[in-house]
């Protein structure tokens, strides 16, 4: 089982929320763009204090309101994309997430979002570059993994296929079982969060009140059963909002997140040994 961490899980700054995630055993780490914004290290400086700390950079994020808009508006965002690749080329990681359109202007079409999104997958493959895409809960049309998979089905390009976070499927109580007729390969990333069963908006639930698993209402061990079924292979990684973790030792909180993820993949194996 290799283990990852999304930097926006800790406190501190990123040469600090690096050192924690080694130190507490984690594989890699989701770097988040504010973390690297707000960093005095270049990226390069960032790349070799991963490498020299043991951490692979298993995915860049996020990059936001991309696809199903008009073609000027993507012409623009196309241009965004070419300078977030250069950062990653720059870091040394080759997969960035894409969060399905959450803007207003957001034209409800299908086929128009696998398209641009094939166009945008084009741009990135001559980067070597792969683009995980996330239904994400208050997306303004696309906020079912479902309905994201049908769109990286219709773009059909090698380098695009999708994120699948747990928070999002599970807020929505969207049926989880359906993950196990995606190919794993097309599973590009996993992204694991808890959370308290609460009656409220979906954005200020999510961006404030997630935990690490085992803390929350959410069925992870189903639901992780599901992506493994589908034949995942990639790492465990926790995205966990939460103002309280924002806020406790980088180092405590690091090691407790590290041990969330052995709590749920022993309640996991032995969920399955038992079916």
């Amino acid at each position: 089982m290799r283990t990852s961490v999304a930097t926006v899980c800790l406190s501190g700054g990123l040469v600090e929320k690096l050192r924690a995630c080694a130190s507490a055993g984690f594989d890699g780490v989701e770097i988040m763009d504010a973390d690297l914004v707000a960093a005095y290290e270049s990226p390069e400086e960032i790349r070799t204090l991963c490498e020299r700390l043991g951490l692979t950079i298993d995915m860049y994020q996020p990059f936001r309101d991309v696809e199903s808009v008009e073609e000027q508006v993507f012409a623009d965002n196309l241009r965004r994309a070419d300078a977030k690749f250069d950062v990653m080329e720059r870091l040394g990681t080759d997969l960035i997430l894409l969060c399905s359109n959450a803007g207003t202007a957001t034209i409800d079409d299908d086929d128009l979002a696998a398209e641009q999104l094939g166009r945008l997958a084009d741009l990135a493959a001559e980067r070597g570059i792969r683009i995980a895409y996330e239904a994400l809960a208050w997306g303004r049309f696309v906020d079912d993994y479902r309905r994201a998979w049908r769109i990286v089905q219709k773009a059909d390009r090698p380098n695009l296929g999708i994120c699948l976070d747990s928070f999002h499927i599970l807020s929505r109580a969207h049926d989880p079982a359906g993950i196990e007729e995606i190919p794993g390969e097309k599973i590009f990333f996993l992204q694991l969060a808890d959370a308290p069963a609460l009656d409220m908006d979906v954005l200020q639930w999510s961006r404030h009140h997630r935990l690490f698993p085992g803390e929350g209402d959410f069925d992870l061990t189903g639901f992780l059963g599901h992506v493994l079924r589908a034949g995942y292979t990639g790492p465990l990684s926790l995205e966990v909002f939460n103002d309280t973790f924002r806020q406790t030792p980088v180092f405590r909180t690091a090691a407790h997140a590290r041990r969330s993820l052995t709590w749920l993949a022993d309640r996991t194996a032995h969920a399955e040994r038992l079916d």
